[in-house]
């Protein structure tokens, strides 16, 4: 999906279909709908004859045999897809000197001969369409010179973004063990963090990543993991660990359909409850949710800034789609990212209490090696001192203490935005990803004359219950879309609120399509 405009989700399906081989159309097929267009791998290509598939009535449809081009003309197969490109670029005026110019990028540390190649295939394709083909359909890429003006992009992944954001809030340790969809944040970060003194440890499991990110953290440093939900699943222990002790820390987890091994490739949000509740035992911690590539920046780094204020562990929910779209952002500017650490001890704060009761809940800690300010840390609980107690009235004081702190994490920073409209009955609640989808289909619905508000949080556990409750004594009727089925954001919305909710939730492995969203809105209106 290309446009000079910000693009908030991957829309409603496509109007041009490229296919390298028989299962790819057959998958798509039914998607496609009178005047969009087919490029198909044929004649002598990996996909049978398409003249009587009744499916493609309407369908403008240009043959391209880009396998064979491939082999014959060029002798290496693989660069059918580069053929693919030349004759896309072709048909629809997509600029050969920016595409020629990425490839240079892409390629050119691998010698000119692969840059050649490349090109020389994506001149095949443009050759193809224009000695065989009369353009018959309508679509093209308008030229867009001043979309960018003077701005600085770049062009970066959700995961990348993760571990950029991650930097910018001060990171210099990161453990993890590879996991799809989220090893590409570990790829970013070993490729980065050591530039900056940081350290990246490969670990023998999930467990022992996070156990390293604790005694990272115990150590002084900003440490942080990335896993999916079958780790994030192993790690709850040592995150109650975490809880206990106070620890800051941060762990992306990066949905993917579930559960066990589930679909480890697909879409879903359906790890809330799990990075919410996860655990045994009242283990407090926060949960943050990105909507787009540039607030996997800007939530990566205020997670750390969280985690050290609140001494807590943060936990930043992302899933596969969102993890693997690029976008084309601002390049951040480090200066505007603050950097906070966690507070510690003074000399004048008189004896040292890692667990000091105070007026904010947030006791004045200590990194080995400062004097004065020995202690004992374990999982058991304990006194402020550090040493084991568990009487009932220490118990309960340590529960209010770890949960009370977090009540400051609204107004810390921008926890969620709004869209309201005058006079709306109905209001839409999404979180994660699926947000854009929402954005695109309130447009939709106010489009065609109706009214529809909406409401987007960033900070999905605690709840924002500040902003929450006075969007929510707004609206008549609350709708909230997710991709789980369990109607996990739904769950939290109605526990803290006791309204009634209409719940929309699909399941199958792939994000909401706007039009979906518009027309449950509809149907609620």
């Amino acid at each position: 999906r290309m446009s000079s405009e910000k693009i908030l989700s991957e829309g409603d399906g496509f109007q041009v279909l490229v296919v390298f081989n028989n299962e790819a159309l057959q998958v798509n097929k039914s998607k496609l709908k009178p005047g969009n267009v087919l490029i198909w791998d044929g004649p002598g290509g990996d996909i049978e004859e398409i003249s009587s598939m009744p499916e493609l009535e309407g369908v403008i449809v240009y043959n391209l045999p880009m396998s064979k081009l491939a082999k014959e003309d060029l002798g290496v197969y693989r660069s059918k897809n580069m053929v693919a490109m030349g004759a896309i670029a072709e048909l629809f005026n997509v600029p050969m000197e920016r595409l020629k110019e990425i490839v240079a990028n892409k390629f050119g540390k691998k010698g000119e001969e692969v840059v050649a190649l490349n090109n020389k295939a994506l001149d095949l394709g443009v050759e193809y369409i224009r000695n065989h083909h009369k353009k018959s359909d309508s679509y093209t890429v308008a030229a867009d010179t001043a979309a960018t003006g003077d701005r600085d992009i770049m062009i970066i992944s959700g995961n990348d973004a993760v571990g950029l954001g991650a930097m910018l809030g001060g990171c210099n340790f990161y453990a993890c063990y590879p996991i799809t969809p989220a090893t590409e944040i570990a790829y970013w970060v070993a490729k980065h963090l050591p530039k900056g003194k940081g350290v990246v440890v490969q670990t023998e499991d999930e467990i022992s990543s996070l156990g390293a990110v604790v005694g990272a953290s115990f150590a002084g440093a900003k440490a942080m993991t990335g896993t999916s939900g079958p780790g994030l699943s192993l790690m709850v222990e040592i995150l109650g660990l975490a809880s206990i002790t106070e620890t800051p820390l941060v762990i992306c987890d990066v949905q993917r359909g579930g559960p066990s091994t589930g679909l480890p490739t697909k879409h879903e949000q359906s790890d809330l409850f799990l990075a919410a509740f996860g655990g045994h035992g009242d283990a407090p911690r926060v949960v943050l949710a990105p909507e787009n590539v540039e607030e996997c920046v800007t939530l990566g780094a205020i997670a750390f800034n969280i985690a050290e204020h609140f001494q807590t562990p943060v936990i930043i929910l992302s899933d596969g789609s969102l993890g693997f779209r690029t976008e084309s952002i601002d390049v951040p500017k480090p200066s505007e990212f603050k950097q906070e650490y966690r507070k510690l001890h003074k000399p004048e704060d008189g004896e040292f209490l890692r667990y000091r009761h105070t007026d904010d809940d947030i006791s004045p800690t200590a990194v080995p090696g400062m004097e004065g300010c020995t202690h004992i840390q374990t999982g058991i609980e304990h006194s402020e001192k550090g040493s084991p107690n568990y009487t009932p009235e220490n118990h309960t004081k340590m529960i209010e203490k770890r949960y009370n702190k977090l009540k400051g994490v609204e107004g810390f920073f921008s926890s969620s935005s709004t869209d309201n409209e005058e006079g709306a009955k109905v209001g839409v609640i999404s979180f994660g990803s699926t947000q854009g989808a929402v954005a695109e289909a309130i447009e939709q619905v106010r489009a065609g004359g109706e009214k529809v508000s909406a409401f987007y949080p960033k900070l999905v556990y605690p709840l924002p219950v500040n902003a929450l409750d006075e969007f929510l004594s707004k609206h008549e009727t609350i709708l909230i879309p997710e991709i789980n089925y369990q109607a996990q954001l739904a769950h939290l919305v109605r526990a803290h609120s006791g309204r009634d909710i209409e719940s929309y939730t699909i399941y199958g492995g792939l994000p909401f399509e706007p039009q979906q969203i518009a027309s449950k809105i509809k149907e609620v209106l």
